[in-house]
């Protein structure tokens, strides 16, 4: 049996230093959702400077390898560069990029700019070579953070096939194989108004308040080894109510709703209409289940590294995705959205090492299948 090649370490650890140096670049870029212009002239200017062709459709960049073939399986790896605005708890500056107890500080610096430049690292590191059995495509997209529609979502129709992929999010190197699809829904209960001091009328709070405690109590039967139970949680109630002593007619809230591999959509919102009283209206249903095979090569390469797969509560761009593709990335999403973000600059060197070794073993079981 082939074994892969072995790592170029010196290789390694220039694209290390690099990486940094443009991670560092993006901290001290304002790049909030729908304003990340300027994030992506500077990942367009990283590649030119390269001598590597970088592709931009609004605010998305993408690559491809040099030796690029239209009859190779096609990797994607993909990451985002837009962030959260910063939490008022921050004590350090979220745009300086401080280096410090071999921390890296900064809006982003976690989530997702780690994973990100862990990756463009990767994609480097292949970028040249010949014989590599798959194509590799690197796209560095915008919206992530608020799911919107000039991300991932609209770039996908503009770039060429995809077979598999990559999303890079801090999952502290660990492969998330599953992930609970979002669905939100906002609920009316109504009623008949009347006057308070009178008993008149059919309060629609009395009956909003049913649904809630059903929603608060349901169990769908189904739980998922990876992702555990449909999990609903109702998550703001409003009247529109402004007289006190007036018996509402409408009362009006949204549900949370983390749904499982083992439900569609549709399956939810039948059982949901047939146990509640309330309207249900669906606001967001784009970010559904997703879950890749752990016999598919790619998590096959990550297992033989003795890589752990678990199942990810929360969503990302993999669900807007229509192929086979893992979470992973360095860094901890816990420290996410959290102020004074930061991320170990050992996690991004461990990192790109580990995406390498992953790859590799993916080049030599696609060319042992070939065999």
């Amino acid at each position: 049996m082939n074994k892969p090649a072995a790592i170029d370490e010196e290789k390694v650890k220039a694209l290390f230093e690099e990486g940094c140096t443009l991670l560092k670049q993006l901290i001290r870029i304002a790049s909030f959702s729908k304003e990340e212009e300027k994030t992506a002239d500077a990942i367009e200017e990283f590649f030119n400077k390269k001598n590597i062709l970088a592709n931009r459709y609004l605010n998305n960049v993408w690559a491809v390898n040099r030796h690029y073939n239209n009859n190779k399986f096609t990797v994607l790896l993909n990451s985002h560069h837009d962030t959260v605005k910063p939490n008022p708890g921050y004590t350090l500056p979220p745009f300086e990029a401080i280096e410090k107890d071999g921390k890296l500080f900064g809006l982003g610096s976690n989530d997702a700019g780690g994973p990100l430049v862990s990756l463009i690292a990767l994609f480097f590191y292949f970028y040249d070579s010949e014989n590599l059995p798959f194509n590799l495509l690197l796209a560095a997209t915008a919206e992530e953070e608020i799911s919107g529609h000039d991300g991932i979502e609209i770039l996908l129709p503009h770039l060429p096939k995809i077979d598999c992929g990559i999303v890079g999010e801090p999952t502290l190197m660990k492969m998330a194989i599953a992930e609970k699809g979002l669905l939100v829904i906002d609920c009316v209960a109504h009623g008949v108004a009347g006057h308070a001091a009178r008993n008149e009328g059919t309060n629609a709070v009395y009956k909003a308040m049913k649904d809630i405690e059903w929603f608060s109590n349901y169990q769908f039967p189904k739980s998922s080894s990876f992702l555990g139970p449909v999990h609903m949680a109702a998550t703001s109630v409003n009247t529109q109510n402004k007289a006190h002593n007036i018996v509402p007619s409408e009362c009006r809230f949204v549900v949370d709703i983390r749904v499982n591999e083992c439900y569609s959509f549709e399956e939810v919102i039948a059982e949901i209409r047939k146990n509640v009283l309330s309207e249900v209206v669906l606001r967001s249903t784009r970010l559904r289940p997703s879950f890749i095979e752990e016999s598919h090569p790619l998590v096959m390469a990550g297992k033989m590294m003795g890589i752990d797969t678990y199942g990810s509560p929360t969503c990302s761009d993999r669900a807007l995705m229509d192929f086979p593709a893992l979470k992973m990335g360095p860094g901890d999403s816990a420290r996410s959205h959290m102020a004074d973000e930061f991320i170990f600059l050992d996690e991004i060197k461990e990192g790109i090492q580990l995406y390498i070794q992953m790859l590799l073993n993916l080049a030599c079981g696609i060319e042992i299948q070939k065999t």
